[in-house]
């Protein structure tokens, strides 16, 4: 199989979203959720991203880059969906009625996190989380190789103060 020939002779739109953009559903939902930190919303971003990623299949050009065009697409959305109407909507949380343990290194992480501005979560959470490298971080947030570099250490530095032993 040749890896720069991505879109079939045929034009055959399902089997090359499924083979191409499938196995990054999941990396799209866990990045929608880094990014709106809702469950819900993070689900709908995927949905509608996906749709915009199988109507566009054919202007990916490698397959090689597919997991980045894909995540770059469902930033794309979540910043959308930041910026519209119903997002500024209060939200209530959500109740956990279960009972789990409380992990206090684990919640300390993500309040630190959640200080963070959503740029800055996301280019940790692409880096570290998904481990995707910094060539794929910079084509994600719309960046070089070298700001994204920039970015995620300056996220870094902005995290450690509040996961500091006090």
């Amino acid at each position: 199989m040749q890896q720069a020939a991505v879109v079939s002779a045929e034009g055959d739109r399902e089997g090359d979203f499924d083979f191409l953009v499938g196995p990054h559903l999941e990396a799209g939902y866990r990045t929608a959720l880094a990014i709106l930190r809702d469950p819900d919303e993070a689900h709908d971003a995927v949905q509608e991203a996906a749709f915009k990623a199988w109507r566009r299949i054919k202007q990916l050009r490698q397959a090689g880059s597919a997991r980045a065009w894909f995540l770059a697409i469902v930033a794309n959305q979540c910043r959308s969906t930041r910026r519209g109407r119903w997002w500024s909507v209060v939200r209530l949380p959500r109740v956990d009625t279960g009972t789990q343990e409380f992990d206090s290194d684990r919640n300390d992480i993500g309040s630190a996190l959640a200080k963070l501005p959503a740029e800055d979560r996301l280019a940790l959470f692409l880096h570290f989380y998904l481990d995707l490298p910094l060539e794929e971080v910079g084509t994600v947030l719309g960046l070089s190789a070298g700001g994204a570099k920039t970015r995620v250490y300056r996220a870094v530095k902005k995290l450690r103060p509040d996961l500091e032993m006090s």
